[in-house]
């Protein structure tokens, strides 16, 4: 995990190679400014993903039924993604070339929480408007492995909030089907990294916000969970940069921000084991637009499978 977090930070950390070629503060180092760019382009959308997962609260696709009932999940996301693999970033004009990728898996952990609020309205053989408070909390840690260092501004945690509301709250004849919308974000940090050839970047004030919205139905038989959902994730990305070639005998800054919308599709099993759950959840998100400057062996805005593994206790 330390090292798909690291993975994950050293290359999502720019904007569009056309903001960043604009904004590059010296034109002899605009490949470099590219370059970055797209990789923050490309990086983006994995990252957001594993950030956002499948469910809001892990495997729970229905109200928790009124005060006092409560869930808390541990799970890690994780998104088959691909890092392209770097080199002759040259000094001067923006040169377009073809760049390889290579699949790695990009992952997170978090922790959910689901508190419920009102129990609903009772409609014959189930309940409609019930309400929940949920969130989930993102750790990441101070790292520092070889050249590359992620350090967190204001401490490693970052706690997300959103409600969910009953549509139908399961009951032994019927599935619980609910809508849910979440805000997350990732604790702002500041990164360096550097190539191994003489080539640097310093991103400082990394802020990731995501928001997202669920449609979601669960069913529980004897000792299994059924569950499954649809939705759209909305990813956020924030920061400003200094990148060098050449040894540093040119060097560059610029802001930078990236907005993307995906399309969300997700199933989910749980088993239960009398005092926790033990859910998984796979998952594939798309759509949204990535125009990089340079091409990759793998689109940047490719659909991209997802999945979630955890335990959950309920009351």
């Amino acid at each position: 995990m330390r090292r798909l977090l690291v993975a994950a930070f050293a290359l999502g950390t720019l904007s569009t190679g056309a903001q960043a070629q604009a904004a590059c503060s010296n034109p002899l180092a605009a490949d470099a400014c590219a370059v970055g760019a797209d990789l923050f382009l490309y990086l983006a959308p994995q990252l957001g993903t594993s950030l956002t997962g499948a469910s809001h609260t892990l495997g729970i696709g229905t109200t928790l039924g009124g005060f006092p009932h409560f869930a808390i999940a541990l799970r890690a996301n994780a998104v088959m993604g691909d890092l392209p693999q770097l080199s002759d970033i040259n000094a001067g004009a923006a040169q377009q070339r073809n760049i390889a990728t290579k699949e790695q898996v990009i992952g997170l952990p978090t922790v959910d929480f689901a508190l419920g609020l009102f129990k609903g309205f009772n409609i014959g053989v189930t309940r409609l408007g019930g309400i929940d408070l949920i969130g989930g909390v993102t750790y990441v840690p101070e790292i520092a492995e070889g050249d590359l260092t992620i350090t967190p501004q204001d401490g490693s945690i970052a706690v997300g909030l959103g409600a969910r509301i009953g549509l139908l709250e399961q009951s032994a004849l019927i599935p619980g089907v609910a809508f849910s919308y979440m805000k997350r974000d990732l604790p702002t940090v500041d990164f360096g990294a550097n190539s191994g050839t003489g080539d640097a970047f310093a991103i400082n004030d990394f802020s990731v916000k995501t928001s997202s919205w669920r449609l979601s139905a669960q069913k529980n038989f004897l000792i299994f969970q059924l569950g499954g959902g649809y939705g759209s994730d909305t990813y956020d990305f924030s920061t400003n940069a200094t990148v060098s070639v050449d040894n540093g005998a040119q060097t560059a800054s610029f802001d930078a921000a990236q907005s993307m919308t995906r399309t969300t599709m997700y199933g989910s099993l749980g088993i239960n084991l009398f005092l926790f759950k033990v859910v998984g959840e796979v998952g594939q998100v798309s759509g949204g637009n990535a125009p990089t400057f340079n091409d990759f062996t793998q689109a940047a805005d490719k659909a991209r499978t997802y999945g979630s593994l955890g335990i959950r206790v309920s009351f």
